[in-house]
């Protein structure tokens, strides 16, 4: 059975289900999170990504067989899903090893440069609309994000980089998918990404066997560990199912906002999780956050912008 998303439906509601698609996924997003800080406690950070794409791939090989997705399968595009395959292999692994040294919380705060670094790609690249009520609503989303966090560069050194290295990563990623989600099945994209991704893994855990690296020395987990890494993979094969459908029926600008939405639920579940019960600071920087999702909501809802006409033709840029 082939798949029939691609009818085209009006522009207003297009737009309105990218939104609540993208409000789930970051909803459930920092679950990923929450388990990769608990596995990576005794198991490499490459080994905790490489055990999050065969979950991940594992979950989405009977939906693709049932929906014959394979048959959108095309050298062309698997170097599209190789490149974005090692994209998130980085992203993956520079945030888990941050996760090692810094608390939920810190590391996403940090990481939220990379909403508005697709808002201005999104500009630049896909030629979206974007005017200056999204910039702000990425700004003041932002300083929200501050006021919760406080991250301090001070305490970690170069490891508060990595959050940044993810986010750039995680920016191109965003920004590919959006394309290639026009063209093909979600449930496919999301299985050959997850192949892509183990290669890649297994690379680089091939490599580091035996070197002591807490990178790349695979071990083997023991109790409650398989539990943390198959939490990571199921978690993140859920919140990207999500996110492609997202992508698929709303621009990048439109929906990036809206991923602020991630630190309330990455704060509320650090925690139940940790005990990190936050501050009137914080709570203050929830509040704006929550009321500027809630105004991109709003607005979306009333003035949804034309997607663009023919997506056969977009591309990319070199």
């Amino acid at each position: 059975m082939r798949s029939t998303l691609v009818d085209p439906v009006s522009p207003s509601s297009e737009v309105t289900t990218g939104l609540a698609l993208m409000f789930l996924s970051v909803m459930v997003s920092p679950l990923i999170d929450i388990f990769a800080k608990l596995a990576v406690v005794t198991v490499p950070s490459a080994e905790v990504t490489a055990g999050r794409f065969i979950v991940q791939a594992l979950c989405m090989l009977p939906i693709v067989i049932w929906r014959r997705s394979f048959t959108d399968f095309s050298w062309r595009q698997s170097l599209f899903h190789a490149i974005r395959g090692l994209i998130i292999t980085v992203s993956m692994i520079s945030f888990v090893t941050t996760l090692k040294y810094m608390a939920v919380a810190d590391a996403i705060a940090i990481f939220f440069v990379e909403p508005i670094i697709v808002t201005i790609l999104g500009g630049l690249f896909l030629q979206e609309t974007i005017g200056w009520r999204r910039y702000t609503a990425c700004g003041v989303g932002f300083f929200g994000a501050m006021l919760i966090i406080q991250p301090s560069f001070e305490e970690v050194g170069y490891i508060a980089l990595l959050p940044v290295v993810t986010a750039l990563c995680i920016a191109v990623f965003v920004l590919m998918t959006r394309v290639l989600s026009h063209r093909e099945d979600p449930w496919s994209m999301q299985f050959q990404m997850g192949i892509w991704g183990l290669l890649f893994c297994a690379i680089l855990l091939f490599i580091g066997e035996g070197s002591g690296s807490d990178l790349f020395d695979p071990v083997m987990p023991v109790g409650s560990a398989w539990f943390y890494v198959a939490g990571v993979g199921a978690t993140a094969a859920i919140a990207g199912i999500f996110g492609v459908y997202a992508y698929r029926a709303a621009p990048a600008s439109t929906l990036a906002p809206l991923q602020y939405f991630e630190i309330v639920s990455a704060t509320i579940f650090a925690w139940l999780v940790f005990g990190d019960f936050p501050d009137a600071l914080k709570w203050l920087g929830i509040m704006i956050i929550i009321a500027s999702g809630l105004y991109i909501l709003w607005r979306e809802r009333r003035f949804a912008s034309k997607p663009v006409s023919d997506t056969s033709e977009v591309t990319l840029a070199p």
